[in-house]
């Protein structure tokens, strides 16, 4: 049994010209021939330009409506405001340029196959029309009040997460659902290993025979070069890199030190201090560096209330560090090293002190102006920026404090009192 049906995924990998041995490959192509018979509707999964539309063209050719109309779609290539209207029409005079009536695709494609590509970029008016056709298969067009029937069978692609598109209340949760009742996943050019370099020897003998010339070849250490790249465009770049070589290179064999001049490394593995939710967001570089001056500000207030406690002569110097633990939970034993220090110094009275007090009054008022003109210092540069921050979080949240809160990475107490410090009015 497995035999025929690894003799059938071959058949629709030469008719489909659908080059490649992955395994990942094979199990999409095995799930699109199961589907394929039955009107389920289908969501295609997968990056950009990793050959999604191949895989709903399988689809529809192996159903009974492969006699039908196939129109592939791209949701995210037209406009909001004429979407309805292409996909199902209009009555004459319904909007500014509407001089006559339109058919749109679900009519037209009655009886066939309709492949939404982008259907991510779908807008929410509109997904909820496509839900009642894929419910009960009627429409309306738009400025009509008739609803129409159509039998279509509907194939989706997406190259986004649409769950976390459904999180973020971009994309109808029923909706996406419905439409994924068998999902199948087209793995990226470099999850497919070895296909790779059979996909360029492909485009290398295509690009020779339309052009009638010698196909270029790649040297061992250039396949592998070829296989550890990462691809972010998938197929459609790796076929403008062959074209693009064929073109240029006077070398009919391309070495590893060539090919790396067409195929740059790109891109940085560096730890990010931003997330990338966290950039969509109001709040600029510049202010998320001002957010961590902010906590910089606060640990160093922490470690002034440390080393004033510890000039103040207390004997619990154990204690004091446990307070202030998390001062030093990055170094490595670090309470270790000070607990050898404290052992190994002397007592106070036994060394002349840094600091000669009169009396506890007088001691009390230095370190106080001590700390009044370190605080002024910190404070005056980042109390403005941070009264911007506030007031910006505040907006962005209708007010609500605990989630502006969390976008300053505070809590919510310590914005309570930043907002009655700062006595912020207008929010």
């Amino acid at each position: 049994m497995s035999l025929k049906i690894d003799s059938e995924v071959q058949a629709i990998k030469q008719r489909f010209e659908i080059v490649g041995n992955s395994s990942k490959l094979n199990n999409a192509i095995r799930v699109a021939m199961q589907v394929a018979p039955t009107d389920m509707s289908v969501l295609i999964t997968g990056e950009s330009g990793a050959g999604k539309e191949s895989f709903s063209k399988i689809i529809h050719s192996l159903s009974h409506r492969k006699h039908g109309q196939f129109i592939a779609i791209n949701c995210g290539a037209i406009p909001e405001g004429t979407i309805d209207s292409e996909l199902f029409g209009h009555e004459k005079g319904s909007f500014t340029g509407a001089t006559g009536d339109r058919k749109g695709y679900f009519e037209v494609t009655d009886g066939g196959t309709i492949f939404l590509d982008e259907i991510g970029e779908m807008p929410q008016s509109t997904q909820a029309r496509l839900l009642r056709v894929l419910e009960n298969g009627e429409f309306i067009k738009v400025g009509s009040s008739k609803v129409q029937k159509s039998d279509v069978r509907v194939i989706a692609a997406t190259n986004v997460d649409l769950l976390d598109a459904v999180n973020k209340g971009k994309f109808r949760e029923d909706l996406y659902y419905r439409l994924s009742t068998v999902p199948i996943y087209v793995p990226a050019l470099r999850e497919r290993g070895d296909d790779v370099v059979l996909l360029f020897r492909k485009f290398a003998y295509d690009f020779s025979e339309n052009y009638k010339t010698e196909p270029i070849k790649l040297s061992n250490d250039a396949k592998e070069y070829l296989k550890s790249h990462r691809f972010p465009g998938n197929i459609r770049q790796l076929k403008n890199l062959v074209e693009q070589i064929s073109v240029l290179s006077v070398e009919r064999e391309i070495s590893l030190e060539q090919l790396q001049t067409y195929l740059p490394r790109t891109g940085s593995n560096l730890p990010a201090l931003v997330n990338k939710e966290e950039s969509k967001d109001n709040f600029t570089e510049r202010d998320i560096l001002y957010k961590v001056l902010f906590d910089m500000k606060s640990d160093m207030a922490e470690l002034k209330k440390l080393v004033f406690k510890m000039l103040d002569g207390d004997d619990n110097d154990k204690e004091i560090l446990e307070d202030h633990k998390s001062l030093f939970q990055n170094i490595d034993s670090s309470h270790a090293r000070l607990e050898e220090y404290k052992e190994e110094t002397p007592k106070h009275e036994e060394e002349p002190t840094l600091v000669i007090r009169s009396n506890q009054d007088d001691y009390d008022s230095e370190v106080e102006d001590i700390t009044h003109e370190m605080e002024l210092e910190d404070s005056l540069s980042l109390e403005k920026k941070e009264k911007e921050l506030i007031i910006k979080a505040l907006r962005k949240n209708n007010n609500k404090r605990k989630y502006a809160a969390e976008d300053l990475g505070i809590s919510e107490r310590t914005l309570y009192r930043k907002i009655k410090q700062y006595e912020l009015e207008n929010l």
